[in-house]
């Protein structure tokens, strides 16, 4: 086993609640079963983060040689290269915990949006209907 897919993996999983799954044939780290990284750019010795767009243009432009865009629509979304090779340990546990951040964030505001259930209408018992 590469040793920086491994560290990328062990750093992954440190958070609380994550957990390792798998998606289209790839390993990636969830937070209720939601993704915030993947290991699908292994063969070219990538993990892959969830950032935002902001957070991606930061990374690739301050670290160009760990990070890159993800090509075509997934990097638009924000999708991020990190070359395992090049991070050291502290830049890449960096980068997992802002992945790993960004989706407890949203899941958190996402609960705190979902509107309250509705009760059921109160149902009249059997015999109280009204005689005509």
């Amino acid at each position: 086993m590469d040793p920086h897919v491994e560290l990328f993996r062990r750093l992954a999983l440190q958070f609380p609640g994550a957990i390792e799954s798998s998606h289209m044939n790839h390993p990636d780290f969830r937070l209720n079963n939601q993704i915030f990284a993947t290991l699908s750019g292994e063969k070219k010795g990538c993990g892959v983060l969830k950032l935002t767009l902001d957070q991606q243009a930061a990374f690739v432009t301050d670290q160009p040689s760990i990070f890159s865009s993800v090509q075509g629509g997934w990097g638009r979304m924000g999708m991020t290269y990190i070359h395992l090779s090049e991070a050291d340990e502290p830049i890449m546990a960096g980068a997992l915990k802002t992945a790993f951040q960004n989706l407890q964030a949203k899941q958190s505001q996402n609960k705190s949006q979902k509107p309250a259930k509705k009760s059921a209408p109160p149902t009249r018992p059997a015999n109280s209907r009204r005689k005509a």
